[in-house]
C-alpha cells in the first residue's frame, strides 16, 4: 500500500474516535488542555495498538486462509465501513458523560478501536508494514481526536454523523479496492 492509501485508511479509522471526541467535547462545559491530551492519547494509543494485535492474530492463521485473504480483507473492511455508515444515521441517542476517568476512557478507547483490530487482521493478509501503519493510524487518530473534542465543545454535534459516515465509506472503498486488485491483477 502507498503512504496515501495508508493515510486514507488512518483517516477512515479515526472517524469513530473523532465522532466520540465531538460528543465528549459537547459534554464538557469548560474544555481544558488536559482533556484534549487525554482524549488524544487514549484514542490515538488504542487505535495504534489494535492493528498490531490484529496483525499478529492474522499472521498466526494466515497460512490457513492465504487463498481467500483478499476476500477476508474485503469483507472485514466492507462490514466495518457499512456498519459505521449505518450508525452515523442511527436514531439511537449516544450519551457521553464529561467523565475522563481511567475506566471511562478505557472503555471508550477500546470501543472506538475495535475496527482497527479488524483492519490489522486484514493488513496481515496483504503483508502490510504494520509498524508504519500503526504509527500513522495512532498519530492521525490523536490529531482528529484533539480536533473533535474542540469542535464538539465549540460547535455542537453538527459534524458527528457526517464524520462517522465518511469514515465508513472510506473503509468500504478501501475494501473494494483490495478485492479488485486481487481479482484483476
Amino acid at each position: 500500500m502507498t503512504f496515501l492509501e495508508l493515510f486514507i485508511i488512518a483517516v477512515g479509522l479515526s472517524m469513530d474516535a473523532f465522532a466520540v471526541s465531538v460528543a465528549k467535547g459537547l459534554s464538557v462545559e469548560r474544555l481544558r488542555p488536559r482533556n484534549v491530551l487525554s482524549v488524544s492519547l487514549w484514542f490515538g494509543g488504542f487505535q495504534g495498538l489494535m492493528p498490531i494485535i490484529g496483525f499478529f492474530l492474522g499472521v498466526s492463521f494466515a497460512s490457513l486462509v492465504e487463498h481467500v485473504d483478499h476476500w477476508i480483507a474485503f469483507v472485514l473492511l466492507g462490514l466495518i465501513g457499512i456498519n459505521m455508515m449505518r450508525e452515523a444515521f442511527s436514531k439511537k441517542e449516544k450519551n457521553v458523560s464529561p467523565d475522563f476517568s481511567f475506566k471511562t476512557m478505557l472503555m471508550m478507547a477500546v470501543a472506538t478501536s475495535i475496527d482497527a483490530l479488524a483492519v490489522g487482521i486484514s493488513f496481515s493478509f496483504i503483508k502490510e508494514n504494520i509498524w508504519m501503519a500503526a504509527l500513522l493510524i495512532a498519530v492521525t487518530t490523536a490529531i482528529f481526536s484533539a480536533i473533535g473534542i474542540r469542535v464538539g465543545n465549540i460547535f455542537g454535534c453538527r459534524f458527528k454523523s457526517p464524520a462517522e459516515f465518511l469514515g465508513g465509506l472510506i473503509l468500504l472503498l478501501m475494501g473494494i479496492k483490495i478485492l479488485v486488485e486481487h481479482i484483476w491483477v
